[in-house]
């Protein structure tokens, strides 16, 4: 994939900057999920391909992602009742003084 054409692929439609997408990319190469090719041209490619440990993931990320759209719901209501009772105290204002 080249990253020129792949942010989109990758992030879709989330807000990710090309610092955290460059950060997130050398830390999977440097776990040897993921092989980055640069080709030498003006402006310069990258591309990057999953290793053989990185399409071992391919299966347990489908699951996972399987996993949360089914429970998407539960996990949601869970956080508001959650936030509903542990919200903190609101602060003070010069008039509750």
């Amino acid at each position: 994939m080249q990253l020129s054409n792949g942010k989109k692929a990758l992030c879709g439609n989330h807000s990710v900057s090309q610092k955290m997408l460059t950060q997130t990319l050398r830390g999977l190469e440097r776990d040897g999920l993921v092989h980055r090719t640069v080709h030498p041209e003006v402006p310069i490619r990258l591309e990057y391909q999953l290793t053989e440990a990185g399409r071992t993931l391919r299966e347990p990320l489908r699951a996972l992602e399987e996993w949360s759209i089914t429970h998407l719901g539960s996990v949601s209501a869970s956080q508001k009742s959650y936030d509903h009772t542990n919200r903190p105290p609101a602060a003070a204002t010069d008039r509750d003084k």
